[in-house]
């Protein structure tokens, strides 16, 4: 087997399978029965936990994340979750089999490129006091931290945890202060701005990226919000031109952005831009969890979904509210026409 075609958004319980997939986690561990694996294999379309039993798991001595393998078994569910028990294991050398990298990790569907992009128009369009905007490019256009922005994750498991991630987050997130500052103009948009932009630097030091995308020593040590402040102080030392004062409050959204101690603040928010950015900030990570568990869902007979548990409760698929307007939109696109009567 070289080429993967069964992805795990598609598994089901019942199903018997046997492909290709990524091990982004391995531990072993001991039961009344004997020792067992207990993995996470996952593939661009997301994660599923598979276990290897006594006797077969004690065929298998080292086995870490990173490794490709060629995992054959029965799916079946543990707390309404799917769960695969491999009878067959088989591990690859992606060298030698020309896997396609990309069919083991997800990423965001916008190019990093373009969302660098859109960064950049938007301090354009926004960034009206010259010394920000200098200040802005200089670390955007800074060559470590450009590499290392186009490919950072947003999280290890949560929101955003794939390829291109941290930058979607990102930009979602200014444009999400932007638009709560157009209904309070008395705010200072721009140190706004220029904090959704970096609020989460650190969490391209924070996590290595790549196939295993783990915590860094120095992210376990230290956490991104302390990381990012180190990587942008020795910018703002060199903005001369911006005032101390403007730096003091940028670097208090950066600190504040998690908004309580027990969320890893290290300061809670004390200004209203403070507050905008940590609101923009946690709707965004809690709106692409929703969606990414819902999408999950798609096709199924049931309208719940499992218990999440960073969110704490169960989801539901709602019925949505017809857009006539879309509709026939989209009809023109098509050049046909539609068999259901639209209300006028």
């Amino acid at each position: 087997m070289s080429q993967k075609t069964t992805y795990i958004t598609d598994i089901i319980k019942g199903q018997r399978v046997r492909d290709i997939f990524l091990i982004s986690d391995a531990q072993i561990r001991e039961s009344k029965n004997g020792p067992f694996w207990n993995l996470r294999l996952q593939d661009k379309t997301g994660a599923v936990e598979a276990k290897i039993w006594s006797p077969l798991s004690q065929s298998f001595t080292n086995l870490d994340a990173g490794m490709f393998v060629v995992a054959g078994g029965m799916v079946g569910s543990f707390r309404d979750q799917p769960q695969i028990t491999i009878e067959q294991l088989e591990i690859l050398d992606p060298e030698s089999y020309k896997l396609e990298i990309s069919d083991f990790l997800p990423s965001s569907p916008e190019r990093p490129e373009d969302m660098m992009q859109e960064l950049d128009y938007m301090v354009a369009e926004h960034m009206n006091h010259n010394p920000w905007k200098k200040f802005c490019r200089k670390v955007l256009k800074d060559e470590e931290i450009h590499k290392r922005l186009l490919f950072a994750t947003g999280a290890k498991v949560v929101h955003h945890a794939y390829v291109g991630g941290l930058l979607e987050h990102t930009l979602a997130v200014a444009k999400l202060c932007m638009s709560i500052c157009d209904n309070y103009p008395e705010v200072d948009r721009q140190v706004v701005l220029a904090a959704a932009i970096f609020h989460d630097l650190g969490k391209a030091w924070e996590l290595s990226g790549g196939l295993k995308n783990d915590y860094t020593d120095e992210g376990r040590l230290l956490g991104h919000i302390h990381i990012g402040v180190e990587v942008l102080e020795p910018f703002l030392k060199k903005a001369k031109d911006l005032d101390d004062n403007l730096k003091l409050h940028f670097k208090h959204l950066i600190l504040s952005h998690h908004g309580e101690y027990e969320y890893g603040a290290p300061k809670r928010p004390k200004t209203p831009e403070a507050f905008i950015l940590h609101f923009a900030d946690n709707l965004d990570a809690k709106m692409n969890t929703i969606f990414a568990e819902l999408d999950k869902i798609e096709g199924a007979e049931s309208n719940w979904t499992p218990y999440q548990r960073f969110l704490e409760r169960y989801l539901f698929r709602s019925q949505k509210s017809p857009d006539e307007n879309n509709l026939q939109s989209d009809i023109k696109k098509k050049g046909g026409q539609c068999s259901l009567p639209l209300k006028v």
